[in-house]
């Protein structure tokens, strides 16, 4: 009995590519097995493979989110193959003409996983469906809201990340993770993260496109790579010096009374 592979909507057909339609047989550019079109009226059309599944274990089953995403992108973009210096190979969902690798996440993704492919694709950015579990979105706007501003005016905030899902599951990964909420206008950025916090950022999602459709440079280049960097290192670098400071003496008149109170509650039992 056959199973089906990964989904994709590309294939090569006579060496080219071609997206499915009813009819079409092709090969899969992964790993040159045979896949067939699915053209479906429930699902949306794609190829999938015939026999062994596809040895690129990293893919996902496809859906109308990921290929809304890789839309933004052209063609020659889509679904790229690339190759490590080992032979190990693995299909992209978006390479950009800057040679950013973009993956569009929409399930559970293992650590283990998630470290294989930061560590794979040297320019990797992650864009995480944040609308799969009701609980993430008001989760993570939660942790928002009751942020603080790394600096005055600054679309940056650093959150506690205890009550947030998501937070917690890209916390470790040393790529940029940006975090789609189902808006029109924005993405989450999730910049960095330490024990408990993060620094988040509420980013444009047209700047974000625009951002990675450019071949040369752009002006948010600067501010990605120095600007921000410099931000949060001031600010972390504020924060050491006030806890170096002594507390002042109503400080620690606040701090005995609320020990003096802990102490008397324990004695009651």
């Amino acid at each position: 009995m056959s199973r089906s592979g990964p989904d994709m909507k590309y294939a090569l057909v006579n060496g080219e590519r071609h997206e499915a339609q009813s009819g079409l047989s092709g090969t899969c550019p992964t790993c040159d097995r045979p896949v067939v079109a699915k053209c479906g009226e429930v699902r949306i059309w794609h190829w999938a493979h015939l026999g062994r599944r596809c040895d690129d274990h990293w893919q996902e089953p496809e859906t109308e989110w990921h290929r809304a995403w890789k839309g933004h992108f052209p063609v020659p973009c889509q679904e790229v193959v690339l190759r490590a210096a080992t032979g190990e190979k693995h299909r992209a969902d978006v390479k950009t003409d800057r040679g950013w690798v973009i993956e569009f996440q929409y399930s559970f993704l293992k650590p283990e996983e998630r470290r294989s492919r930061d560590a794979f694709y040297p320019k990797l950015i992650w864009v995480v469906n944040g609308t799969r579990r009701k609980r993430d979105r008001a989760q993570l706007l939660n942790a928002w809201n009751h942020g603080g501003r790394v600096a005055v005016n600054s679309p940056v905030r650093k959150v506690f990340s205890f009550d947030c899902a998501l937070l917690k599951e890209w916390a470790g990964s040393h790529a940029p993770v940006f975090f789609d909420l189902g808006e029109p206008d924005v993405l989450w950025w999730l910049i960095k993260s330490t024990d408990g916090s993060a620094y988040v950022h509420r980013f444009s999602r047209a700047e974000f496109i625009g951002w990675h459709l450019s071949r040369a440079a752009h002006p948010l280049d600067e501010f990605v790579s120095v600007t921000l960097p410099r931000l949060i290192a001031d600010y972390e670098a504020d924060i050491r010096a006030q806890a170096l400071q002594p507390a002042s003496p109503q400080t620690l008149e606040r701090l005995r009374q609320h020990f003096a109170r802990r102490g008397r509650h324990r004695g009651r039992f």
